[in-house]
């Protein structure tokens, strides 16, 4: 009888993109530029506090953008209009995450001489982009209030991976039936860890803290 060989197809694909991310985390130490890979369901309101703090914060901060999407690129042509600089659309064809591959060339058109920081905008999938090392500093995951408190332990695995939590759209917290001491308790079972931020990016004070949280992730000012 033959015997069977089995080829652990996912294990090799991983493996190579870890390889991929390895050069990617290179390629931006060297430029002293950090990375923040931002994951969330969809929904969620990456898209949407990614268009204020480019406008916000762009007197303050070089901000470039590579946004994931599965068939168009209506994220980056939303974003496009916060910046001047060029918001790099990557469409996955169907796939639910983004991987290193397309982070490293999409790093080719970055200027990173004069980039102080780098958004990843990931694919909306709250299972797939935890397991996708794109050489990113820090993981920041979104968490909406409109998603129910227990979000974090139906998908455990990307919130044990991440870094930093946002919870959004805090200004419909009296409109919903959503408990916020419960959804924090999720959190930290999951991942006690975690730095969390509350945000609201339809009010005036909403994002400061995650402005605070950005600037703080930013490449430092060189002094003059």
């Amino acid at each position: 009888m033959m015997a069977v060989r089995t080829i652990e197809v996912r294990e090799r694909v991983l493996a190579k993109n870890d390889e991929l991310a390895a050069q990617v985390r290179a390629r931006l130490a060297a430029a002293r530029v950090p990375a923040i890979n931002l994951m969330s369901s969809p929904g969620a309101g990456k898209t949407t506090l990614l268009e204020r703090t480019l406008t916000d914060l762009a007197a303050d901060l070089s901000l470039a953008v590579v946004t994931g999407d599965v068939q168009t690129h209506n994220d980056a042509d939303r974003l496009a209009r916060h910046t001047d600089r060029l918001v790099q659309a990557v469409v996955t064809n169907g796939a639910c995450h983004l991987d290193a591959r397309q982070i490293l060339t999409a790093l080719d058109a970055i200027d990173l001489a004069s980039t102080d920081l780098v958004f990843i905008e990931n694919v909306g999938n709250l299972v797939c982009p935890a397991s996708w090392d794109l050489g990113e500093n820090t993981r920041v995951v979104l968490f909406s209030i409109t998603e129910g408190e227990d979000k974090p332990v139906k998908y455990p695995k990307m919130f044990q991976q991440a870094d930093t939590v946002v919870l959004t759209k805090l200004d419909l917290l009296p409109h919903v039936p959503f408990r916020l001491d419960q959804a924090m308790a999720c959190l930290r079972r999951v991942n006690p860890y975690l730095d969390v931020i509350s945000t609201s990016a339809l009010t005036p004070d909403g994002v400061r803290p995650w402005y605070d949280f950005v600037r703080a992730e930013a490449r430092p000012k060189s002094p003059r």
